[in-house]
């Protein structure tokens, strides 16, 4: 039987409708994803390290920190040329492989993180390298590095006064523009940023990323910042999401990061991990954010316990996409794991 045109005409914007709908949910489920992203450094016993970690609680992995030769290069015979490793020298390219594949058979996407915010002596000038004429290079030694080792992308941790000088040199966002075109489709492009002035990715670089990950953290540390204060309270994390929303940054690009370590002073030693606090300090340790009293003069370790990582993972949720971890070698064990207290929050959420 022949449809008369205006049936026809009606069924199709039926079908339309229905393949649009489609879309805005499929967008819709692709920008609601939830994120839990831990960075494993590779000056620690990365395999170690990934072994421990219960994965099924991370989406992603952060492995850093890579770092580019004098002249560009970013791996040798398979193996990175500049990521200091747990022993002596670089860490080995079949470290690398043995952490992406741990990794991708529990589904969690591994990314390398480059730069960082103590560029190691093995590096080359990051802003002489990012410069027009030796860009396109790096570029492309980046890309190949994500290739060789099948990574599932680049976060980038460019800091401080060397990402203000690239910025300032306009070479940041044109080093991410290329990036992000180079990539193949479904590779991830992210980055870490602080939240002072000099330490923020520019504007014009936050839509080539996919998502973000903001350093709430270290607003004190052994030499800098306001004595007797606290290194990554919550109202810090608050201030950094409002900072990074007035900036355009949308809540699915957005993931808050929070520390599994603290910093100590006085008679304290000047850093801790979540898990030596707890080792020497006792459970108890685990439910505070301070041993001693934060004052001008006074010794005490700030840190974030059970409670905060709580709040901050809720606040991580409501806000954004999910949290950052710096780092994972740092948590704490059994029913004082940190990563578990995120995941139980994230699963409330479901």
């Amino acid at each position: 039987m022949r449809v008369k045109a205006p049936k026809l005409l009606s069924f199709r914007r039926c079908v339309y409708t229905f393949l649009l709908a489609g879309a805005v949910l499929l967008a819709t489920s692709a920008n609601a994803e939830t994120r839990v992203v831990g960075y494993v450094p590779s000056y620690k016993n990365m395999s170690a390290v990934v072994d421990k970690t219960d994965l099924n609680k991370l989406t992603h992995i952060n492995i850093s920190f890579l770092n580019p030769s004098a002249n560009g290069a970013v791996a040798v015979d398979g193996n990175p040329v500049c990521m200091p490793g747990a022993a002596s020298g670089n860490a080995a390219g079949s470290e690398i492989h043995s952490v992406v594949k741990k990794a991708h058979q529990a589904g969690v996407k591994v990314l390398v993180s480059v730069a960082g915010g103590v560029i190691p002596a093995c590096s080359g000038d990051w802003a002489q390298l990012l410069q027009p004429a030796s860009r396109a290079q790096l570029v492309d030694n980046l890309l190949q590095f994500v290739s060789d080792f099948n990574l599932d992308g680049i976060d980038i941790d460019i800091e401080g006064v060397l990402l203000t000088a690239i910025d300032e040199a306009g070479n940041y966002t044109p080093f991410i523009q290329a990036l992000r075109s180079g990539l193949p489709d479904g590779k991830l492009l992210t980055a870490a940023t602080a939240s002072y002035v000099g330490g923020m990715v520019p504007e014009s670089s936050l839509p080539y990323f996919d998502f973000v990950t903001l350093m709430s953290y270290d607003s004190i540390g052994p030499s800098w910042g306001v004595a007797g204060s606290e290194h990554s309270s919550f109202a810090q994390a608050q201030a950094d999401v409002s900072l990074w929303q007035s900036r355009g940054l949308a809540k699915n690009k957005l993931v808050l990061g929070v520390p599994f370590y603290g910093y100590g002073y006085g008679e304290y030693r000047p850093d801790y991990s979540f898990a030596d606090i707890v080792a020497q300090f006792g459970a108890e340790a685990a439910e505070k954010d301070l041993i001693g009293k934060a004052c001008a003069g006074c010794s005490y370790i700030t840190y974030n316990g059970i409670p905060t990582i709580r709040n901050k993972t809720r606040l991580g949720l409501a806000v954004g996409s999910g949290v950052m971890i710096w780092e994972m070698d740092h948590d704490g064990t059994g029913e004082h794991s940190l990563l578990t207290v995120i995941s139980e929050e994230i699963n409330r959420k479901k």
